[in-house]
């Protein structure tokens, strides 16, 4: 376990793993998977379309609250609970912990996948969204597997060591990759719905967490093989370890399915919002008139009005019922039945874009996980040394790396957004799902924040009140997005709004609570100032490259217009590949994906330069901070810290 009131101490002789060493490993393997699910995700989604992302989505949300409340508490209490026995010495409490977790997981998981494999029709139904039960039951059995992982990774992290963690996952995005892609490609071109192609690419997420077990149980194997097999040291009882266990677990499962939950309430909530409003209030047809043709739906409306009764309101919950009547009746084919699948199919083509839009706004959240859980071990093991100055330092440098990764991040999100979407899925409405990513990119700093604050407070021993503020948080976005989207007005641009005042909420709670429990509290203004800071101006020269960039580009396509209309032919050279051309109306539309990605990518790379320049000009990282890092102090010295 390590020593943090210097970088080199040394306990029982030898040296130990820093925080940020592991948190550093987790990192690096976190960026490979999020790297890989990159090109997993963005090619996924432009073959299967926005209708089969919105299934794959659907699915994978439902998949992940099962998964989180099998797995989400037991983790960070098995690695919390070996992290302590270790630093006593007790080897049997080790062993016997381990377990004891294993098979509740395994109890867990069995129960979820039942739920996930014969439920799945209700469970799509509730998300508003059908054709997500073939997804949802290819998921099923990863649940299982996915318990045994997480036992096998806390255990693994409880010991400081991060690297069989990011291996495993490294191994199974490479499966989800390459099966997932192939077995969706190959049902798209066999001609399959897009639902079934969703299914086929989630078989790959299933197959990975079974090769990835293979790997941590050979794993786990030889370090047992290594380790010494006498101790002295007598475990507690099973019931003892079991309420320990559960103690942990079932605040932190809690907190973190808190989130799970309401993504998902708040996916159906959207989705039937939209339907009901598409319904009831024909005038936001003109939001996405560009984008969707209305005449089947405008067909399927007028012939169900005519099978109501003479003064009935033709409104959603006359819909629904009339659907789950006939669908108890066993009725084929009506015209309620057809209008139900023509409104799921129109709002399956508006989500899908919020979905391309979340694959996105997840990248930098999955990376605060190698934060988190480097925190609850590394302060956990402190605390039981009564290293309270260590456990304040690397509270106030989680918080404060969080910032320096987090604000940049969701800056460039928002200020990048569209351009971002249009290089990266052309198959989406730029239109549509740009403006979405700006506002989640926002989002995104507070969640990060949030994510890293309730890891601190747990580690600390508040595991309740994370959860608590969850709750308010999720109650707020779901009352706000139940509001907005709703309004003709707005519709699915609304879809991302809740999540502003749901984790800035919550991250202004955690911050309190913080301050007022927490000994050694963190100065939140020598935190958060720089890296905010810096981030604006990071942000300033994206938007002011992407825009000369842009008018640069349309230049030389209006030059090779005018070449070509002087010489009777068609535009052509550099003019014509950035940009998209009109010859007949003379005109230069747009940028072509290429220039798109040329101007992105060059303001991308820019703006990285300048937010690190600035980090070192404002000196935003301490030395204090390196020190806790693998060669922080020679890092510190090439920077001039």
């Amino acid at each position: 376990m390590a020593q943090y009131d210097a970088p080199s101490r040394r306990v029982g002789g030898q040296k130990q793993n820093s925080f940020f060493g592991g948190a550093a490993v987790l990192a690096v393997g976190i960026l490979v998977v999020k790297l890989i699910g990159m090109f997993y995700k963005i090619p996924l989604v432009n073959i299967i379309g926005d209708q089969g992302s919105t299934d794959f989505t659907n699915a994978y949300n439902i998949y992940s609250v099962l998964l989180t409340i099998s797995t989400a508490g037991l983790p960070v209490a098995v690695s919390k609970l070996v992290s302590e026995a270790n630093a006593q010495g007790r080897r049997n409490q080790v062993r016997r912990t381990f377990q004891l977790a294993l098979c509740i997981f395994l109890a867990l998981g069995a129960v979820s996948f039942l739920v996930m494999f014969f439920r799945a029709d209700a469970l799509a139904a509730m998300m508003n969204d059908t054709k997500a039960a073939p997804g949802i039951k290819a998921m099923a059995p990863a649940v299982i597997c996915v318990g045994c992982l997480s036992a096998l990774r806390g255990y693994s992290q409880g010991h400081m060591r991060m690297t069989p963690t990011s291996v495993s996952q490294i191994i199974e995005a490479l499966c989800k990759l390459v099966i997932g892609l192939s077995l969706a490609y190959a049902l798209t071109k066999a001609g399959q719905p897009p639902e079934v192609a969703a299914a086929g690419a989630i078989t790959g997420v299933t197959v990975g967490t079974v090769v990835a077990l293979a790997y941590m149980v050979l794993n786990f194997a030889f370090s047992r093989a290594k380790e010494p097999r006498l101790a002295q040291d007598v475990p507690d009882g099973a019931g003892t370890i079991i309420r320990d266990i559960l103690r942990i677990a079932i605040p932190v499962t809690l907190g973190s399915s808190m989130v799970g939950i309401v993504t998902v309430v708040d996916a159906g909530l959207v989705q039937g919002q939209l339907q009901r409003v598409l319904l009831e209030k024909p005038e936001c047809w003109t939001l996405y008139a560009l984008y969707v043709d209305f005449t089947p739906l405008e067909s399927a409306i007028a012939a169900w009005k005519e099978t109501l009764a003479a003064g009935a309101a033709a409104t959603m919950s006359a819909l629904s019922a009339q659907v789950e009547a006939e669908l108890k009746a066993g009725t084929a084919e009506s015209a309620a039945l057809t209008l139900h699948t023509t409104l799921e199919s129109v709002s399956r083509t508006l989500y899908g874009n919020y979905s391309g839009a979340l694959t996105i706004y997840n990248l930098p959240n999955a990376l605060m996980a190698a934060i988190t859980a480097s925190v609850i071990p590394a302060v956990s093991g402190a605390l039981t040394r009564r290293d309270r100055r260590g456990a304040s330092r690397i509270s106030s440098a989680a918080l404060r790396v969080t910032a320096l990764l987090a604000c940049p991040m969701g800056v460039g999100l928002f200020v990048m957004g569209t351009p971002i979407m249009q290089m990266l899925y052309p198959s989406l409405e730029k239109e549509i799902a740009g403006p979405l990513l700006s506002v989640l990119g926002l989002a995104n700093i507070l969640v990060c924040l949030v994510l890293v604050a309730n890891s601190i407070l747990q580690a600390h021993g508040f595991v309740t009140l994370p959860v608590l503020v969850m709750i308010l948080g999720g109650g707020l976005k779901i009352m706000a997005n139940y509001i907005v989207v709703a309004m003709p007005a707005v519709g699915i641009y609304g879809a991302p709004v809740g999540n502003l005042p749901c984790f800035g909420l919550c991250l202004l709670l955690d911050l309190f609570i913080i301050a007022r429990v927490i000994p050694r509290r963190p100065r939140y203004l020598e935190i958060f100032l720089k890296p905010v800071l810096a981030s604006l101006l990071m942000g300033l020269s994206a938007w002011a490259v992407y825009g000369l960039s842009s008018k640069l580009f349309f230049a030389l396509g209006k030059k090779s217009l005018e070449a070509a209309a002087a010489g009777g032919g068609v535009p052509g050279g550099l003019g014509a590949r950035l940009c998209i051309i009109s010859q007949e109306a003379g005109q230069v539309l747009d940028l072509s994906r290429a220039g798109c990605a040329i101007a992105t990518l060059g303001a991308i790379g820019i703006a990285m330069a300048v937010y690190f320049v600035l980090l070192i000009a404002l000196r935003a990282i301490s030395r204090e901070d390196l020190s806790l890092m693998p060669k922080g102090d020679k890092i510190a010295r090439l920077l001039g810290l």
